[in-house]
């Protein structure tokens, strides 16, 4: 049975943000609210809650799973990133964007696109969020909440928890998220490429 976390969406309890912590660190699996969709989240190195996620979603092989990250500086030691990107992407973060860009050796294998070798990276706008990777002090690999079957992400912690309740092992409510998932770009290639519009305004990228 999941544990339910109710918090505060601007000034998030420090009790309740360390008991999720100790779960992530003890490879847990969260649902947790982000500034597009809820999403699902654990360490990087739980290979277990990746399968979970995976199962969850019904995901192949190809997903590209996104590391959410506190700042630029976490971002830069998993992706490689020019000068001349450096400044694009740094414009846009922290916000509801997520980047495809080439991995370094910091990121493992498994979680890397099989040909490209390349992973979703992002720094959420969100303060509940940001209280959990300040917590947890390493980035969260994560997936949008979205349900096989159905068009749009669950919004509310509650049904959430209705749901998921022997899937994962806690939910953080911090209020109702929205329906939009991330704008993802795609720095991989010569040009960028807008393979998602969504929360994020694509036009600075185009």
């Amino acid at each position: 049975m999941a544990k339910y976390f109710d918090v505060h969406p601007d000034n998030p309890q420090p009790r309740a943000i360390g008991q999720v912590v100790e779960i992530l660190r003890n490879d847990g699996l969260i649902v947790y609210p982000t500034d597009s969709c809820f999403a699902l989240g654990c360490r990087v190195g739980n290979k277990a809650g990746i399968d979970r996620i995976r199962d969850i979603r019904r995901l192949g092989d190809d997903h590209h799973f996104t590391l959410v990250c506190s700042d630029f500086a976490q971002l830069g030691q998993l992706v490689t990133i020019s000068n001349s990107l450096f400044r694009v992407i740094k414009a846009a973060t922290p916000g509801s964007y997520t980047f495809i860009l080439p991995a370094t050796k910091e990121v493992p294998r498994r979680l890397l696109h099989p040909k490209k070798k390349t992973v979703g990276v992002r720094i959420p706008d969100h303060v509940v969020t940001q209280a959990i990777l300040a917590e947890l002090g390493e980035p969260l690999l994560s997936s949008t909440l979205l349900l096989p079957g159905e068009e749009d992400p669950l919004t509310q912690g509650w049904e959430i928890k209705d749901r998921l309740d022997h899937a994962v092992d806690a939910v953080v409510d911090a209020g109702d998220c929205s329906v939009v998932p991330t704008t993802v770009v795609d720095f991989s290639l010569p040009e960028p490429q807008i393979l998602r519009e969504g929360a994020g305004d694509p036009s600075r990228f185009q």
